[in-house]
């Protein structure tokens, strides 16, 4: 349970950084981020799987009362950092979810920022393919004429 607690440390940790960087618009570096989040993600979910594994060899019917209840008899310091465990796992749920909004976002402002200078680019269209002016054609005199 400790290396769990020490391992969900650091995951908030990289999650508060994540977000540091959504805000700062630091994006080049999240990259190599997302690389280590995935990593420490791997970890952590080993851990639990230990945890999970080493409890219901000892607890029969797993919830959290039962994980409570049997930690408080047999292991009070573990239920110390099982509670505090609890509290960093619901904070990188609710850090998650706010990097995923702020990602979603920025998504969205970028289609839309594309979606104007596309526009753009269509209005400011003024060569064809063939390197020729491409004005309105139809009434008017050409650049050309007197």
């Amino acid at each position: 349970m400790n290396a769990e607690h020490a391992a969900l440390l650091n995951f908030v940790a990289l999650l508060e950084r994540e977000q540091g960087m959504l805000v700062e618009n630091h994006t080049d570096q999240l990259l190599e981020l997302s690389e280590q989040k995935s990593t420490e993600a791997l970890g952590l979910n080993e851990l639990a799987r230990a945890r999970r594994d080493l409890l219901q060899n000892n607890i029969p019917q797993l919830s959290v009362d039962s994980i409570h209840a049997w930690l408080e008899k047999y292991s009070p310091e573990g239920l110390a950092t099982w509670q505090k465990t609890l509290a960093l796992a619901k904070r990188s749920q609710l850090l998650n979810r706010a990097n995923g909004e702020l990602i979603q976002m920025k998504l969205r402002h970028n289609q839309q920022s594309l979606a104007v200078l596309s526009k753009a680019v269509d209005k400011a269209n003024i060569y064809g393919p063939d390197g020729q002016t491409n004005f309105s054609r139809g009434g008017g005199r050409s650049l050309g004429n007197g």
